[in-house]
């Protein structure tokens, strides 16, 4: 009897070791989403600005790069025209969503040609798709290089005004 209890016991937990979360496939979706538009970019394909909503919001690295998508497509221009843009891939990305689906929100640490970037968006699920809503890059400072990182900042300010 002992022995049988252990063997189910060992069978549930294979079972629920090899059971998959039933979002996953949703999360692959998303995660398949977000990888191809940074592809796009780094390959300076047009889909890229097919993935956006029409009102879209994308915020760079700078303080003064907060775009819609309109003037941000503009600003890029110059990219997609000699063929080279942006590469970022990700090292890992959290993926959260609304209970029906609709709204999808992650955060990402990225590769970059600036080194590790931060980044976060909102897409909305159009039934037939998602598109990107919101987006925003940073650069990812390490702790112990605060310090001169914001005096270097206040400097350049300085000079600027």
């Amino acid at each position: 009897m002992k022995r049988l209890l252990i063997a189910a016991a060992a069978a549930l937990m294979m079972h629920s070791a090899l059971a998959t979360d039933p979002d996953t496939d949703f999360r692959q979706q998303v995660n398949a989403f977000v990888d191809g538009w940074h592809d796009d970019a780094a390959n300076t394909r047009p889909d890229y600005w097919d993935k956006f909503t029409p009102d879209a919001v994308f915020i760079g690295t700078d303080k003064s790069e907060v775009w819609r998508y309109k003037e941000f497509k503009a600003w890029a221009k110059r990219f997609w025209d000699r063929k080279k843009a942006w590469s970022f891939t990700a090292q890992k990305r959290n993926v959260y969503y609304s209970p029906d689906k609709k709204y999808v929100w992650f955060d990402e640490q990225l590769n970059t040609q600036m080194g590790t970037c931060q980044a976060s968006g909102v897409l909305v699920n159009t039934g037939n798709g998602f598109k990107i809503e919101h987006y925003q890059l940073s650069l990812a400072v390490p702790n112990p290089l605060m310090d001169s990182f914001t005096k270097a900042i206040a400097e350049h300010e300085a000079k600027s005004k």
